[in-house]
């Protein structure tokens, strides 16, 4: 058998169930060779055009040719010290440009981690170090990662959190509200009301994480008066504003970072994905008071701020700055939201197209009795894959379909794919 056969999907994919555990849930049996900006193409050579991106990894497409230079060159000089052993400057201007990228004048400082699931966990030590308090509140359809504090700040059980209990404690759960499921803002903050007065004085609580925009939920964008709502509700109790923006953040939305759409400041923010443009770099910014509460050695990591990675965000910051993706993401997004909006017309499944930017959703429902449909949206994108587009799948009753293309999509390939999905649309 010779190399190219060794390398079919098939084969490989008999291979990854011997070698592999289960628990590691794979949504294609193609495998991947090469792949460009917004195309992929597996070990086949089949090409595929690429509406998932990674998880929204990869904003500024795959292999920019700037990003990939940064990383050369990087790699001629050295590619490991552990920050905290031997620092190196472009760490420190990383920083710096984060925090000047970040909402708000006021005093910031960043630290850097490896994935988004520890940008989550870094945020609330930090907020239990500044505050002196344990409790934390997220909400419901909520996705803040697989590690145990980030599976029990998610809101969402099946596949996350099945088997793994029991859970770190003084973790609390109010309803997200999403107008399409019938919660409204008085409602949810009703919930955190009478959180308070039935299992934790507000004076315990540390925390409010909050996405938004909730990826895995399902793309809803928090209702600006509910942003407004929990901000003055954590200054008059002493509780940190938590912004994960592991998923929103870096243009996706339209803005530099999803909290650029509302009129109130987070307190820390967590970063990640499109950071360093598909190398593992996460990040915590914050006011920088708060940032400094852990003692030296509190933070920090053996991976953590890698050169490699750190040289890959400073390319990316500067692509999206240069080629205005900010501005490109509004324009997809309206295309794409365009398109679905007539589908719509004609497909009673469609419940809702919505998100901001290009950070846009479908989401399905039985047009008889408006329960969720998941079935249809995984015919879809069944549909999609056969005819080459990836497409990814979210929501708490996986009913809705995500869109997370490179915002450096070539206008043919992106016009390609939204033909595509209009077909699969039809069945």
């Amino acid at each position: 058998m010779n190399a190219r056969e060794m390398n079919t999907n098939a084969l490989l994919d008999a291979r990854k169930v011997a070698a592999t555990p289960r628990g590691v849930g794979v949504m294609c049996s193609i495998y991947a060779d090469r792949a460009r900006n917004a195309e992929l193409w597996d070990v086949e050579g089949r090409r595929y055009i690429d509406f998932g991106a990674g998880i929204a990894v990869l904003n500024t497409g795959h292999r920019h040719p700037r990003v990939v230079e940064a990383m050369r060159a990087q790699l001629d000089r050295f590619t490991h010290t552990a920050y905290q052993i031997v620092p190196y400057g472009s760490y420190v201007e990383l920083a710096e440009r984060i925090n000047a990228l970040t909402p708000g004048s006021h005093a910031k400082k960043t630290a850097f981690f490896t994935t988004g699931a520890e940008a989550v966990e870094n945020a609330i030590k930090i907020a239990r170090a500044a505050t002196g308090r344990p409790g934390v509140i997220a909400l419901t359809g909520a996705f803040h990662g697989r590690s145990y504090m980030g599976m029990s700040l998610t809101g969402k059980v099946a596949p996350y959190k099945i088997g793994f209990g029991p859970f770190p404690a003084s973790i609390y759960h109010v309803p997200a509200p999403i107008a399409l499921h019938g919660v409204s803002t008085d409602d949810s903050l009703a919930a955190i009301d009478a959180l308070f007065k039935a299992d934790i004085e507000p004076r315990q609580v540390a925390a409010i994480i909050v996405e938004p925009v909730q990826g895995e939920g399902g793309f809803h964008m928090m209702p600006a008066d509910f942003m407004r709502a929990l901000r003055r509700l954590c200054d008059e109790h002493g509780i940190l504003l938590i912004a994960d923006e592991v998923q929103t953040g870096f243009g996706r939305t339209g803005r530099w970072f999803a909290m650029q759409h509302y009129d109130v400041l987070p307190d820390l923010m967590a970063l990640a994905k499109s950071l360093a443009g598909g190398m593992p770099l996460s990040a915590v910014c914050g006011r920088a008071e708060l940032m400094d509460a852990p003692a030296p050695g509190g933070l920090g990591g053996t991976y953590a701020g890698n050169p490699m990675a750190v040289a890959a965000a400073h390319a990316v910051l500067d692509v999206i700055e240069d080629e205005r993706l900010c501005e490109r993401a509004n324009v997809l997004g309206e295309r794409l939201k365009a398109m679905l909006g007539a589908v719509r017309a004609t497909q009673p499944r469609i419940a809702e197209v919505r998100g901001p930017g290009a950070m846009v959703a479908v989401e399905f429902r039985d047009p008889a009795t408006r329960a969720p449909d998941a079935a249809f949206a995984k015919a879809v994108q069944q549909r999609a894959l056969a005819e080459g587009l990836l497409l990814l799948s979210c929501g708490v009753h996986g009913n809705a379909i995500r869109f997370l293309f490179p915002l450096t999509v070539e206008d043919a390939v992106f016009e390609e794919g939204l033909a595509i999905l209009n077909r699969a649309l039809q069945g």
